[in-house]
């Protein structure tokens, strides 16, 4: 592997180091790199379907923490994570050590055929892991819409019913059943119906929508009324903090009216922790912040530390409700993923990254708060999350505010140019949320947020030009 240094001064990388000093990075490059970004786009226009839609025209090469590196050698700040995959860092040490020692001894015989010990494993762990002193059991799969629809599959054959209840707002995937419940149009579900049938969609509430918890709940309660028959109804799925949605978390008392909705009726709670889960709001959970304990629980994303693996946990007699053989998948809890999740599941708690998350989500909100009032006075309409997983929404003004997606696409161009990664959000792609790895030092951030800070400047000043 040859060797580009940059000349880019950068915080050390070193995970879990928020008080490194700066150092001269050297970063690899991969022999087939010696090509541009825009030959790059040029080919994925060419050979991959525009349906795959990517954020940032730049293409990755080398990265490390909290940073990436393109392929002409330009440095980025990732406040995205790989979509909150990332919560211990790009390649964290001891998650690619575990991988690679996995590797050197087998990647795959599939769990249905000859079983394995990281599966077993890993399901230990999350079953200590998840809330709850039930006895509980773990079926691990590849992605995280595979877990929605193993949690729906799986409370339908506990229930025998087959009703499934979400929420205005929420995201559970691509996959045909997902978005049956995933609770946005564009871009998701625009011209790919019909989709499943016994999916009911309920309000969440709403402080842009002036909608209580009250109003949601009668809202709820008149449709179980009017189309959702209760004992029809397997399950209500949802989201702790909306991901796709806005980061938006969902109060307290909604959800504990919902663990009593769902104990008065038979039903069971599913909590949706794929983009919530393993550390982003400073618990293991994001429901753990509710004191409500669901019935399953769907993760992804960050629990491996970059590798794809995803599961349901659940209360042992519900995960048994299915025949030998109705669950399961050719690539389920890869062994090389397994292993890869174990280890960032011990970097998470021997890193004190719960704590950590919780830091950052504090200085998060007190430094946007700070930019917006400097930058783009009554821009900034909401400043809101748990822990790190925090959104920052824009409009027009505050008078009226009018969602403003115009200005924050506008925000997210300028931060690019300017080195930083940054994704929207929210059911008007008015919000950016913060998805930065939990690693990341004080010093990286810092400059991240001065970057944010100019590209916010700079864009306010082209809009209003």
């Amino acid at each position: 592997m040859a060797q580009k240094k940059t000349q880019t001064r950068t915080a050390a990388s070193k995970a879990g180091d928020a008080t490194a000093t700066p150092e001269l990075k050297v970063v690899p490059t991969m022999p087939h790199e010696a090509q541009t970004n825009a030959e790059l786009l040029r080919r994925r226009q060419a050979a991959v379907p525009r349906g795959v839609a990517s954020a940032a025209p730049v293409f990755a090469s080398f990265a490390e923490n909290a940073e990436v590196w393109d392929v002409e050698g330009n440095r980025y700040i990732d406040f995205v994570g790989g979509i909150a995959v990332l919560n211990t860092g790009h390649r964290h040490p001891k998650v690619v050590a575990a991988a690679k020692a996995q590797e050197d001894l087998y990647t795959h015989t599939s769990f249905q055929v000859m079983p394995y010990a990281p599966y077993i494993e890993l399901a230990e762990r999350l079953n200590d892991l998840a809330p709850g002193e039930h006895a509980k059991k773990t079926l691990l799969v590849t992605t995280g819409a595979e877990a929605v629809e193993n949690a729906v599959k799986i409370a339908r054959a506990a229930t025998g019913r087959p009703g499934v209840i979400a929420f205005t707002g929420g995201y559970h995937g691509r996959t045909l059943l997902t978005l049956g419940m995933t609770g946005k149009i564009s871009p998701y579900k625009k011209d790919v119906g019909p989709f499943p049938t016994d999916i009911y969609r309920a309000p969440l509430p709403s402080v842009r929508d002036g909608i209580s918890v009250q109003d949601a709940l009668t809202g709820l309660k008149n449709l179980m009324l009017t189309d959702a028959q209760p004992e029809r109804i397997a399950a209500i799925i949802i989201e702790p903090v909306l991901g796709e949605g806005g980061y938006v978390p969902v109060p307290s008392e909604m959800m504990q009216a919902l663990r009593a909705l769902c104990d008065q009726h038979g039903i069971l709670l599913i909590a949706d922790e794929i983009q919530a889960g393993f550390g982003r709001t400073g618990k293991w959970f994001a429901i753990e912040h509710t004191g409500v304990v669901p019935d399953l629980i769907t993760v992804a994303k960050s629990m491996a530390g970059g590798y794809p693996v995803a599961g349901v946990i659940g209360r042992a007699e519900v995960m048994d409700a299915m025949a030998p053989g109705g669950l399961g998948g050719t690539y389920g809890g890869n062994p090389v993923a397994c292993a890869a999740a174990l280890a960032a599941i011990d970097a998470i708690e021997e890193e004190g990254l719960l704590d950590r998350s919780t830091q950052m989500g504090e200085m998060f909100k007190q430094r946007f708060a700070e930019i917006g009032a400097r930058a783009a006075p009554y821009r900034l309409w909401d400043i809101r999350g748990l822990g790190g997983m925090v959104a920052v929404e824009f409009v027009t003004d505050f008078a009226s505010a009018t969602p403003d997606p115009d200005l924050t696409k506008r925000v997210v161009a300028h931060a690019l140019d300017r080195g930083l990664v940054l994704l929207s959000c929210g059911l008007h792609g008015n919000a950016l949320r913060i998805m930065v790895p939990l690693t990341a030092s004080d010093a990286i951030l810092e400059e991240g947020l001065a970057i944010f800070e100019a590209a916010l400047t700079a864009a306010v000043a082209e809009q209003t030009a």
